[in-house]
């Protein structure tokens, strides 16, 4: 499902639509450098209730570990994500936890985005929007640039429900 994935996300990234006529600017393109991946653990859900917008959960965060070519550490525990389901069958999501580095950096990130289910036959496809909040030094360029996460279900260590997410940082192809 990541490489499907992957190739509807580079696709939707690198397919600029024409305004009014003109050509696509191709030369400003963006391209996918992968950052890193996370497994990302979650306890039961707890319900809040119907709200005019839809119904409310929270699912909160227990864990986890993430890895990339220039970073790796730990999810710490006591974050959450703040789920709303819309009528039409889709749920936003707004996930907002701490990174601990293996060298002690902790780093806010709040990454939101929109799950719907598939239509007929089709795989779904999750993409987040992840921000990024570090402190200056070694990994504040995560603060300054721009991310795109694909979100997927998974399995922790313990048969925990988790979800993997894949970190790429959006940047100009050329």
């Amino acid at each position: 499902m990541i490489n499907k994935t992957l190739l509807a996300l580079g696709a939707m990234v690198l397919a600029v639509a024409p305004v009014s006529g003109q050509a696509a600017d191709t030369a400003n393109a963006p391209k996918l450098v992968f950052t890193f991946a996370e497994t990302v653990l979650l306890a039961k859900d707890i319900p809040v209730g119907q709200t005019e917008r839809g119904h409310r959960n929270i699912i909160p965060i227990t864990g986890g570990h993430f890895e990339g070519p220039d970073i790796r550490g730990t999810i710490m525990p006591g974050g959450w994500d703040w789920q709303l389901q819309l009528a039409n069958g889709c749920t936003q999501v707004k996930a907002d936890y701490f990174l601990k580095t293996d060298d002690g950096v902790v780093i806010n990130i709040l990454n939101t985005g929109t799950l719907c289910p598939p239509k007929d036959g089709e795989d779904i496809s999750v993409f987040t929007h992840p921000v990024f909040e570090a402190p200056e030094g070694k990994y504040e360029a995560l603060s300054n640039n721009t991310y795109i996460g694909t979100l997927a279900p998974a399995k922790g260590p313990n048969g925990e429900p988790a979800v993997k997410i894949s970190i790429y940082q959006v940047v100009p192809d050329n």
